[in-house]
């Protein structure tokens, strides 16, 4: 393997070039070399300018983030990038692929940038609850104005070259080859007699406006970023950038860089990190397995979730055919998907022309044999078994030999479905979340009999179709739903208990959930789960109270959202207190003997969340799942847990085991013990000072 950093000679100028695959990474490696680099060039009095490049797909993408466990090796970033830019001559940094980080900010401490065409640049530390700590809160200010800085960092969303010269961040944007347009750059700079240009030496841009937009930022992070520490630190270090002399700057951007980098918010978003690249990873599964070719898509059911997981895979370039009995079902989900096309072409996000050429991608059909030369087909209609079963004996006879047979079932036993077929080795469950066109997780369910190329093969299309696939095994509601049900039951009993849907949804919602429980089973509809939990006799028999609010509004049409009517009302799309649902539900409570009283947000979340944390350690002990950083990436992308807590698995070990195992046998004596059961492993992670990252790492050993 070649050096890591190194350097060319064209005429009079140098060309330093960072090659570190995948992605040029800004590892100890890559800073003790452009350390090397440009501290020998600076002894070099034939040298007039230095272009800064990277080979590959991308300029540097970022930091490693493993230091932010392990500690930064010398030299610092912060050493590194003083040295480029106190160079005698100017340096020009020659930007392609995707700039992150600490690729943006090396790019700042050059003097000038070229960019290619397709270039994007961004600094999205938040992501990871931290700040641009090696120069980019005081630097950017510098270069473009100071409220589109603070957007830039609190969105994390990159700017594309063509938007960043126009800001100023980039001085040139390149058609060709970005280097040869930096270098011939860097020629017109020489000719000209420009020499260096300091970022830090220049002023902050728009300091007269600074209070003012710092006001409105920390309003907008008081709203949209609640719970959340980063934010308001990261306003902090913009602010000394405008207040104080830049070296002064620094040392407020180092010291709450550092106080970020070991909170907890921080070390949950690096968790879920690294947890979503780990969900690849399948203990047993042999390397050599290739999966299965996939170019064609067959979707039984138009509904919502069929019509969704249709544009998912229109919008990767794959051709899909749906099927369902009703011309009329067809139609509407035809008009549907072009309206939410349509919606992407409003905002600017698709063009009309990308959308017909989607459109174009769907068709549709009302016999089965339409999806006969289909590679996948996936059935997604409603949660009903014996439907689901005729569905897949027609699968089994009209299906291609070697087709994959997917059921986007969410709760029901995929054993069960395969073995109608007489091929349930290509039986999988692939449980996309609505919308499906949009929501980040797909739950890949590992039936008994699922070959090993097909479990492959589905995890490869989650990643074709942008999704965020983790494979469970099969088992009611598998990862996702057999964790949120005593979640919900616990919201249901503190309704009959004497506690309103809002302040059951509000403590919730605090607590960063992105929609409290209640208002979720109105939006997907009361009925859903209500009809589930009947079909399966999935209830305490002996317990009257066991989601009797659901059963009781079900009973009444007041179905959610669809019918304006459920926990809530919805006024002009908007929910509001529905005093009679609280009155009809409490009396209830007191009907059936449930002890009235009115628990405190705080009892709600830890009723609620413990309940979840304790199942989940069920679902790791029968091996539903294989990590608990799997159920954490569940919960983050499908759930609306909220990230800066990491998912219930993190969030539990943050709070301790112990106090969450003590808090259950507390709610074993004052509540129905025949929920409140602690988990044996919760149990023998609390007494012995343990917890569930512990415990994952020790079954990976």
């Amino acid at each position: 393997m070649g050096e890591v950093v190194s350097t060319g000679l064209s005429d009079d100028i140098a060309v330093v070039r960072v090659d570190k695959p995948p992605v040029n990474a800004m590892d100890q490696s890559v800073r003790a070399g452009l350390k090397r680099a440009f501290s020998e060039l600076r002894a070099n009095p034939d040298i007039k300018a230095i272009v800064l490049a990277c080979a590959g797909r991308t300029f540097i993408a970022g930091a490693d983030i493993k230091e932010f466990d392990t500690g930064i090796d010398e030299p610092g970033y912060h050493e590194v990038f003083r040295l480029i830019e106190d160079s005698p001559v100017p340096v020009i940094a020659a930007v392609h692929g995707t700039a992150l980080g600490a690729g943006t900010e090396v790019a700042l401490a050059c003097h000038y940038r070229v960019a290619a065409e397709r270039a994007s640049l961004g600094l999205p530390e938040l992501s990871l609850g931290i700040i641009p700590g090696a120069g980019g809160t005081q630097r950017m200010p510098r270069v473009i104005p100071f409220e589109a800085a603070a957007e830039m960092m609190l969105s994390g969303r990159p700017l594309p070259a063509i938007q960043a010269k126009e800001l100023g961040l980039v001085d040139e944007v390149a058609q060709g080859d970005v280097t040869e347009a930096a270098m011939a750059f860097a020629k017109k700079l020489v000719a000209a007699g420009n020499g260096p240009r300091k970022t830090r030496e220049r002023p902050v841009i728009g300091a007269e406006k600074v209070a003012e937009t710092l006001r409105s930022k920390r309003a907008q992070v008081a709203k949209t970023m609640r719970n959340r520490l980063s934010p308001i630190k990261l306003l902090e270090a913009l602010q000394a950038a405008a207040e104080k002399p830049f070296d002064e700057g620094l040392e407020v951007e180092k010291a709450v860089s550092a106080s970020l980098q070991q909170a907890t918010e921080s070390r949950a978003l690096r968790h879920l990190f690294f947890a979503e690249r780990e969900v690849r990873k399948i203990p047993s599964l042999p390397p050599s397995v290739t999966p299965r070719p996939i170019d064609r898509i067959g979707i039984i059911g138009a509904g919502t979730m069929g019509g969704g997981i249709a544009m998912a895979f229109a919008n990767a370039g794959l051709p899909v055919t749906m099927v369902d009995t009703k011309q009329e079902a067809l139609d509407r989900a035809r008009a549907t998907i072009r309206k939410n096309y349509e919606r992407s072409v409003s905002r600017g996000s698709l063009t009309a022309d990308q959308m017909e050429a989607r459109m174009k991608l769907i068709t549709l059909a009302l016999d089965y044999t339409a999806v006969s030369t289909a590679d996948l087909i996936i059935e997604a209609v409603f949660e009903n078994m014996d439907l689901k079963k005729k569905i897949f004996v027609k699968l089994d006879q009209i299906a291609k030999p070697g087709a994959i047979l997917g059921t986007n079932t969410s709760t029901l036993d995929i054993d069960a479905i395969a073995a109608v077929t007489k091929r349930p080795q290509d039986v999988i469950g692939l449980h996309f979340f609505s919308p499906a066109n949009v929501m980040r997780l797909l739950e890949i369910v590992q039936a008994k009999k699922t070959a090993d190329d097909v479990l492959v093969t589905a995890l490869e299309i989650a990643k074709k179709v942008r999704k965020v696939g983790v494979v469970a095994h099969v088992c009611y509601g598998f990862i996702g739903n057999r964790m949120m049900d005593p979640y919900a039951r616990e919201a249901e009993h503190c309704v009959l208990e004497g506690a309103t849907p809002e302040e059951v949804d509000s403590a919730l919602e605090d607590f960063g959930m992105a929609m409290g429980i209640l208002a979720v089973f109105d939006m997907a509809g009361v009925d859903i789960g209500h009809l589930t939990r009947v079909a399966l006799g999935n209830a305490f028999h002996n317990d009257p109270t066991f989601y009797r609010p659901s059963a009781m509004l079900t009973e009444r049409g007041w179905l959610g959202q669809k019918v304006g009517r459920g926990y809530y009302r919805y006024e002009g799309g908007k929910r509001v207190v529905d005093q009679e649902v609280i009155t009809l539900l409490h009396a209830e409570g007191r009907r059936l003997g449930v002890p009235q009283r009115k628990p405190s947000a705080e009892e709600i979340r830890e009723r609620c969340l413990y309940a979840m944390i304790n199942e989940g350690a069920r679902v790791l002990e029968e091996g539903i799942a294989f990590r608990a950083s799997d159920i954490d990436v569940v919960y983050t992308s499908g759930y609306g847990f909220p990230r800066y807590r990491g998912g219930p698995m993190f969030y539990a070990d943050s709070v301790g085991p112990k106090k969450i195992y003590d808090r259950i046998l507390e709610f074993q004596r004052s509540l129905d013990s025949q929920y409140w059961q602690p988990a044996p492993l919760l149990e023998k992670l609390a007494k012995a000072g343990s917890s569930f990252g512990q415990w994952q790492a020790e079954q990976t050993r």
